[in-house]
């Protein structure tokens, strides 16, 4: 009988240690949680959102993070550029662009090579927000050699925000491949019309004259699509370059009213020098 007694005093005892340890916990959370400014705390519930395994649930604390626009809440979305799922990932890319360009970029970098065509989609636009001039050899990269027109697309708006010389090359062997010389890299037959394009309007926004050249050969290129011919007749007129006078000269009589007015215009900033 004392030995039942025994045991059940001992019971007790364990469970009244368990509920002051509990009672204790808490409070010491409660008054953590009075030291956090409305801020941290939202941060912290974000970031403990992070572990739940439901996707969407990660997907939305990821997304809440990057919407508070501030480096401690993009510092907390770090883990998320890891998650299993693609989709976390992907959002994660634009979360943590309040780090600031450098630091933003160095950790988007990596997810270029990413396994997944959305993921490396969104880092290269993502990218392009840093405006850091550490992603253009990179980016050039996945301009030339990605498989996937929607990334090369990306990575060709991304370099015409970072508007860096360097990736000069790379959108000229994207838009006028023939002037390239023949130690470039053989591409695919057909280049998306989104990323010729693309290209053309990230040349006209480096505003280098280097750039010209290809500029002309696809204004002047009747196969490709209105919009590409219509960009690179913008860009001549943003680089400025008078070389390109006489190719938009024809092009101001074209038949489609919208380049013919589009290349009128640039012969005007031309002229203004």
């Amino acid at each position: 009988m004392r030995s039942q007694k025994t045991t059940n005093g001992s019971k007790v005892k364990s469970i009244c240690a368990v509920c002051a340890f509990l009672w204790l916990s808490g409070l010491a959370f409660a008054q953590d949680s009075r030291n956090l400014t409305p801020v941290q705390l939202k941060i912290e519930q974000q970031q403990q959102r992070l572990s739940s395994s439901d996707v969407e649930e990660r997907r939305d604390a990821v997304m809440r993070l990057g919407a508070m626009r501030r480096a401690a809440a993009s510092r907390a979305a770090l883990p998320a550029l890891q998650d299993a799922a693609a989709i976390v990932r992907a959002t994660a890319a634009k979360s943590i662009l309040s780090l600031g360009d450098e630091e933003s970029a160095r950790y988007l970098l990596p997810l270029l090579n990413d396994k997944d065509e959305f993921v490396r989609r969104e880092t290269a636009y993502a990218l392009g927000h840093t405006h850091s001039r550490s992603a253009t050899a990179a980016l050039s990269d996945a301009l030339l050699n990605d498989k996937e027109d929607g990334v090369q697309g990306a990575a060709a708006v991304a370099l015409g925000q970072i508007a860096d010389e360097a990736a000069v090359i790379a959108l000229v062997g994207t838009l006028a491949p023939e002037l390239s010389g023949p130690a470039k890299k053989k591409q695919k037959q057909e280049v998306n019309p989104f990323v010729l394009r693309a290209a053309a309007a990230a040349l006209g926004q480096i505003k280098s004259r280097a750039g010209t050249a290809a500029l002309v050969s696809a204004l002047n290129n009747e196969k490709l699509s209105s919009d590409v011919r219509r960009e690179a007749a913008r860009s001549l007129g943003l680089i400025g370059d008078p070389a390109a006078a006489p190719a938009l000269r024809a092009a101001s009589t074209a038949a489609d009213p919208f380049l013919a007015e589009i290349a009128h215009q640039a012969l005007k900033k031309l002229a203004r020098g």
